[in-house]
């Protein structure tokens, strides 16, 4: 039987539902915003970047009245609906951060553990419920040119510091048995699996304690600059109230943002996940994983994959579909043809696995930039600060993202605000109706890219050579 078929087999039951949501312990919405107020700081965005923002700015001072305002509900967005990889890199991975910022992918380095770190000490401190797994991850090469690879990939980690292993074809099976695998790098650090919607949730729960209001199903509808001499602020307009608001921070990411400026440098693709049913002890066994390592191959198209703590995977990737006009919502986030697709590559990568079975299909919007990294910026006389655009590593380097919102927002110089990654914005993808032929074209580039055994082609080089490309 061909896994076409084995696939399609498992997906008969598949729930068009988020696994991390459908839980009878998501609670439940905060009130619709209702009436007018005026606080301190009001944070547009209920996903990782705003809640961060949020607890933090909470933390630092006691007495600052701060609100967050959602459109759906928390976490419903990109939060709740990723793999759970938190990752202390900032930059998409070394590669990535030494082609953009050599100068400064040190102190990146830096950055980003101490990011992890803090992330990990809230979780503690506040008695957030996530199953954080501090396993690391495995990077596998799945046909020649990715192995021809590993050892330069190697090098270059362990010349920056960083604990990782080259593994042969039989000691990456060692560790998770497939036969698409010819070789693998394993992180030992910085790479943790967690629950993703419950440390939103928890997040939530924390800042709420803290004085934290939550208005959620509420859209805002735009904001604009009020006042003028000393007293300089926003009004934030919703179809049910408005808010006047000393500071702003939005953290919609890959949603329709109220500042026109974020559009230009972040553009929404769908990826798209499936979990299957809990593995039974043996079928654990036929495939190893006894170190729960994070998976990923190392095409451009891609596959990640991990155990969740009740030992079911997760399989997420490969496709990255952008639809026309930066569409998102329920009308877009399901792909029938996508979820067979996985199924298959899904029962390629583990054939020892027939017989189990999918119980959730669901697809999420990622913001990606032309750097794949996280986008900063000011507006309405710097009253107004934006994070967005974490190309699908948001779990972790949200924390940082909203860090460098509010520093940029209140003011005050610090070593994140100083960052080249910081001060210059990425170069911004077109504005319809170029977007769309641009990011097919690079699309196809890519996918013909991972056939022709890596090399680039025209269009990939020519976008390499101006620092520019498209992922998830």
């Amino acid at each position: 039987m061909s896994a076409e078929t084995i696939g399609a087999r498992a997906l008969g039951e598949a729930r068009p539902a988020v696994f991390w949501l459908d839980r009878p312990e998501r609670p439940e919405p905060a009130p619709c915003l209702d009436t007018d107020l005026d606080v301190d700081l009001a944070i547009v965005g209920g996903g990782f970047t705003g809640l961060w923002t949020a607890l933090t700015a909470a933390e630092a001072n006691p007495g600052r009245s701060i609100v967050v305002l959602e459109a759906d509900t928390a976490a419903s967005g990109a939060s709740g609906r990723n793999g759970g990889f938190c990752e202390a890199s900032l930059t998409h991975g070394l590669e990535n951060g030494v082609a953009h910022w050599p100068d400064e992918v040190d102190t990146l380095l830096h950055l980003g553990d101490e990011n992890l770190r803090g992330l990990l000490d809230v979780i503690s401190r506040h008695g957030i419920d996530c199953s954080p797994e501090s396993t690391g991850a495995l990077n596998v090469a799945v046909s020649p040119w990715q192995a021809d690879s590993l050892a330069d990939s190697a090098s270059l980690h362990e010349a920056h510091g960083l604990s990782v292993t080259l593994l042969d074809t039989p000691s990456t099976r060692s560790e998770v048995d497939s036969p698409t695998y010819l070789g693998g790098i394993w992180h030992h650090d910085g790479v943790v699996m967690l629950d993703p919607a419950r440390l939103a949730w928890g997040l939530q729960r924390a800042a709420e304690s803290l004085g934290v209001r939550f208005f959620e199903n509420t859209l805002v509808r735009s904001i604009e600059a009020v006042g003028g001499g000393g007293t300089t602020g926003v009004r934030i307009r919703t179809d049910t109230g408005a808010v006047a608001a000393r500071r702003a921070v939005v953290a919609t990411n890959a949603f329709d943002p109220p500042v026109r400026r974020i559009r230009r440098y972040v553009a929404p693709v769908y990826d798209h996940v499936l979990v299957t049913e809990p593995l039974s002890g043996d079928q654990l066994a036929a495939i190893g994983w006894s170190n729960r390592q994070g998976l990923s191959d190392m095409g451009n198209q891609f596959h990640y994959y991990r155990l969740t703590s009740d030992d079911r995977i997760l399989w997420g990737g490969w496709d990255a579909i952008y639809h026309f006009g930066n569409r998102v919502g329920a009308a877009v986030e399901h792909s029938p043809g996508t979820s067979r697709m996985l199924a298959t590559h899904f029962f390629e990568t583990f054939p020892q696995l027939e017989g189990l079975s999918f119980t959730h299909r669901w697809g999420g919007p990622i913001a990606t930039t032309s750097r794949f990294t996280c986008a900063w910026g000011t507006s309405h006389r710097g009253t107004v600060s934006w994070a967005a655009g974490y190309t699908g590593l948001g779990v972790g380097a949200s924390r940082f993202g909203a860090l460098v919102a509010l520093d940029l927002v209140d003011g005050p110089t610090t070593e994140r605000t100083e960052l080249e990654m910081v001060r210059r914005s990425p170069f911004p993808f077109p504005p319809e109706p170029l977007r769309w032929p641009a990011i097919q074209a690079t699309r196809r580039a890519i996918q013909r890219s991972d056939r022709r055994g890596g090399r680039r082609g025209p269009w990939l080089t020519l976008l390499d050579r101006f620092g520019i490309g498209f992922d998830s």
